[in-house]
C-alpha cells in the first residue's frame, strides 16, 4: 500500500472513530517583573516563591483546551532574580504555568538571552527536568536537530509547531547555543521538514512587531503573507504587549483556511497602561471534513486581565477572565476591553 493511500485510510479511520475535533489554546507573553517576584517571595514568607494563585481563575479556560501553548518570556535562573530590563525568574514560575495546564512552552523571544548563554541553557535544562516540551531555543545545533521538527498528536491531529523571534535585545550568542531568529530561508526549510515529518497542520509562533501598537505593522503583515503562502495553518504572534486583531484567511493556492493572530498581548505582567494590563487567549477549533482532511474551522479571543496585589502581602498578581475581574478593577478592565473594539 502506497504512503498516499495509507494516509487516506488513516484519515478515514479517524473520522469513523469520531476523532474529528480538537481545541488549541494560545496564551500571550508570560512576563515576570520585579513586583511579581517580590509578591511571590512575600507570599512564601521568604522561603522560595509562591505563584500558585496567579492563574487559578483562568484554569477552567485552559482545561477546556486539548493542548495549550504559552510564551515564556523570561529565563529561569538559580538566584539573583530580577525583572525588567533583564529578566531572571525562579523555577516556581514554571511550576505554576505547568500546573495551570500549559503543555508547550515557547522560548524564542527578545528576553531569551537576558542572562546570556548560560541563562538560555539553564532555562532549557529546567524545562527538560520537568519534562515540559519547549521550542525556540536550543543548547546546541545537535539538540535543535533532535527537537525540530516538533510534532504533537492532539486528538488524532498531527500538529507541527515552530517558534521564532525578531531579536534578543542586542545580546548575541557567545557559544554554540541556538536561538531561532526570524529568517525566511530557515523558516522555509523548517516548514518543509515539519510537513515531511507528517504534520497535518502547522503552527508558527512569531515574536515580532512593534510594542504598544494596537494594530499590526507592515513587517507583521508581510511575514504573515509569507507564512500563509507557505501553507502555515496558524500564525500566532506576540511581543507588542497589547492585543492586536486576528483574521481568518483563505490560502489562495490550496483553498485551506489560515488563522493569523497578530498579537495576544500579555498573559501576566506588571505593566500599568490601559492596553498592557490584559491580553487574549486564542481558542482555536480544529475539525475534519467528510474525507478526513483537517482544517482550522473556528477561532475566538477570550480576554484576560491581570489584577496586582497593590502591596497586600497576602495576595499575588492574579489573571482573571475579563468578565470576572474583582469590583475595584472592573472599570480598568472595561477600559481595556473597549480600546480593542
Amino acid at each position: 500500500m502506497s504512503e498516499a493511500i495509507l494516509a487516506i485510510v488513516m484519515k478515514l479511520t479517524l473520522v469513523m472513530a469520531g476523532e474529528q475535533e480538537a481545541t488549541l489554546l494560545f496564551a500571550g507573553d508570560a512576563m515576570m517583573h520585579q513586583a511579581q517576584i517580590d509578591a511571590a517571595h512575600s507570599l512564601a514568607e521568604g522561603k522560595g516563591y509562591d505563584y500558585s494563585a496567579c492563574f487559578e481563575p483562568i484554569e477552567p479556560l485552559i482545561a477546556q483546551a486539548d493542548y495549550a501553548v504559552v510564551n515564556l518570556e523570561t529565563p529561569i535562573g538559580t538566584g539573583n532574580f530580577t525583572g525588567y530590563p533583564c529578566f531572571n525568574s525562579p523555577v516556581e514560575y514554571v511550576h505554576a504555568l505547568s500546573d495551570a495546564g500549559f503543555d508547550l512552552f515557547l522560548t524564542a523571544n527578545n528576553h531569551t538571552l537576558d542572562r546570556r548563554d548560560n541563562g538560555l541553557r539553564h532555562t532549557i535544562a529546567t524545562l527538560d527536568s520537568l519534562r515540559l516540551p519547549h521550542i525556540g531555543t536550543y543548547s546546541n545545533p545537535a539538540e535543535r536537530s533532535r527537537r525540530i521538527p516538533y510534532l504533537a498528536n492532539v486528538n488524532g491531529f498531527k500538529i507541527g509547531f515552530l517558534n521564532y523571534t525578531y531579536g534578543t535585545n542586542g545580546f548575541s550568542i557567545q557559544s554554540d547555543a541556538v536561538v531561532d531568529y526570524i529568517d525566511r530561508e530557515q523558516i522555509s526549510r523548517d516548514i518543509e521538514a515539519t510537513r515531511s515529518a507528517g504534520a497535518e497542520l502547522l503552527v508558527v509562533a512569531m515574536h515580532w512587531g512593534e510594542e504598544y501598537r494596537l494594530l499590526p505593522v507592515a513587517s507583521e503583515k508581510s511575514l504573515a503573507d509569507f507564512l500563509v503562502s507557505k501553507g502555515v495553518d496558524m500564525v500566532i504572534g506576540g511581543h507588542p504587549h497589547v492585543v492586536q486583531p486576528y483574521e481568518m484567511r483563505t490560502n489562495p493556492a490550496t483553498g485551506k483556511k489560515a488563522l493569523v493572530v497578530y498579537s495576544l498581548g500579555n498573559l501576566i505582567s506588571n505593566m500599568k497602561t490601559r492596553d498592557t494590563r490584559g491580553g487574549a487567549l486564542a481558542v482555536v477549533k480544529l475539525t475534519r471534513d467528510s474525507i478526513g482532511n483537517p482544517t482550522v474551522s473556528d477561532a475566538r479571543y477570550e480576554l484576560v486581565f491581570t489584577v496586582p496585589p497593590h502591596g497586600n502581602p497576602s495576595k499575588n498578581f492574579v489573571v482573571y477572565p475579563i468578565d470576572s475581574v474583582p469590583a475595584p478593577w472592573q472599570s480598568a478592565a472595561d477600559a481595556f476591553r473597549k480600546a480593542l473594539k
